[in-house]
């Protein structure tokens, strides 16, 4: 079985590649679990300067796979009822320079990562999407706070409430994205980016991240607990099941047959 992520390190920079190219690296546990162990490693490891993380294949990542997740499976030995959590833990954690390079689509957790990340350069075949409103859920992965920080509160808004797509012009006039770049070219240009950050010193690299995100850690732990009391709100609900059944089906969710229903 291969690995749902790829490590590769030289020159200070360690390169996490997202490897379910078949699920356009829809996140399952796995996944989850191996980037959260991938960044606990990389923050204790002082030949790590810098981390660059991209997605196998032409997309960077669809997001939670519904099909794993509605699947179920055997409880986790941490108690808890998926990898997002422990994952989540650790990227607001990690303290060293996270450089995103990203082409395709990025999709639910593919985009909100974004928001963690510090620079993020997009290929012009991006197409980012925060589907939460369409799934009957709340944001996640403090993105309710963060994509205001990027973008101000109505850009913000406005993506959420319409489920809209986001193209490479979009990304980069909105501010989410750090720099436009051709497909052909974007990692290495990434890469080389992170060579140039992983030449100064770690202790300076890690002391201006936190600096840097001092002001927002509070802001972040309060959106973490609003958007998890919304979950448990929301996950579950007719129009959650019925969001999810539509995905799995291939068809439109018909939201107005549950207005109907409520009404009658």
């Amino acid at each position: 079985m291969s690995q749902p992520v790829l490590r590769e390190q030289r020159d200070g920079v360690l390169l996490l590649t997202l490897n379910r190219p078949e699920k356009k690296n829809a996140f399952h546990d796995p996944q989850w679990d191996g980037l959260r162990d991938a960044l606990r490693e990389a923050r204790e490891d002082d030949d790590v300067a810098v981390v660059v993380v991209t997605g196998a294949g032409s997309d960077f990542s669809a997001g939670q796979d519904l099909g794993a997740f509605a699947g179920g499976g055997p409880p986790r030995e941490d108690g808890r009822p998926s990898g997002y959590y422990g994952f989540m833990e650790t990227l607001v954690a990690f303290d060293k320079p996270l450089v995103a390079a990203v082409r395709g689509v990025g999709v639910g957790i593919g985009a909100t990562l974004l928001f963690h990340c510090d620079v993020v350069y997009v290929g012009e075949s991006v197409r980012l999407r925060l589907p939460f409103v369409q799934l009957g859920l709340v944001p996640e992965a403090a993105s309710s706070y963060l994509l205001q920080v990027w973008i101000g509160p109505r850009r913000a808004a406005e993506l959420f409430f319409t489920a809209e797509w986001i193209d490479a012009v979009r990304a980069l006039e909105t501010g989410i994205a750090t720099r436009v770049l051709p497909d052909e070219g974007l990692l290495e240009a990434a890469l080389d980016k992170a060579r140039e950050m992983a030449r100064h010193p770690v202790s300076a690299l890690r002391a201006t991240k936190r600096t840097l995100r001092a002001v927002h850690a509070r802001a972040i732990r309060e959106a973490l607990a609003a958007e998890e009391a919304g979950m448990r709100e929301q996950a579950g609900s007719p129009e959650n099941r019925e969001a999810i059944a539509a995905f799995l089906q291939k068809r439109e969710p018909d939201f107005r047959k549950l207005r109907e229903l409520r009404r009658g």
